[in-house]
């Protein structure tokens, strides 16, 4: 079996007009939420072999905090610059040409993609994948290039609001 977790980045800032969406940084509340949902990561000891990342400012910025509350060296995740803006069918290639030495991977990313493939996986709808939203989903796979649809099972949705 594989293991999916789906890790929306954290609430990103606008208030600089100046800057492209793709260096948008986190804003306060995004800095306030991800520690949290870092420390709930290990709290459920969820501990990828293998952590993909939009190339995106804000998503790095999620994957690295994360990656360090789970002690995964951050040197080691993988900016996908096709994860930015993606369509689901873009990050389901991706997974299915992953090596099978990775047992759990880790996509941090953005909305839509991230509900849609947790919905193509799992057929479990949801209201809505928040910011700093986090989806884990084993699979009845044994390799990633089996990945397909209502091949997983929605274990956990966590997000920050829940906890408040």
């Amino acid at each position: 079996m594989k293991q999916l977790t789906l890790v929306r980045h954290a609430k990103s800032s606008w208030e600089d007009t100046q800057l492209s969406d793709f260096d948008r940084p986190l804003n306060n509340r995004g800095k306030r939420d991800l520690p949290l949902m870092a420390e709930r990561l290990l709290q459920y000891e969820i501990f990828p072999d293998l952590i993909l990342s939009s190339g995106a400012l804000r998503a790095l910025t999620t994957a690295e905090q994360i990656a360090k509350t789970l002690d995964y060296p951050t040197e080691k995740i993988i900016e996908a610059p096709e994860l930015c803006h993606a369509r689901q069918e873009t990050l389901i290639n991706l997974l299915q040409g992953q090596s099978d030495h990775y047992r759990h991977i880790m996509v941090v990313g953005h909305n839509p993609t991230l509900e849609l493939v947790g919905y193509y996986l799992t057929h479990e709808a949801i209201a809505k994948f928040p910011t700093c939203g986090v989806m884990q989903i084993p699979l009845s796979i044994t390799a990633w290039e089996e990945l397909a649809e209502s091949c997983g099972t929605l274990e956990r949705l966590d997000y920050p609001k829940l906890h408040r």
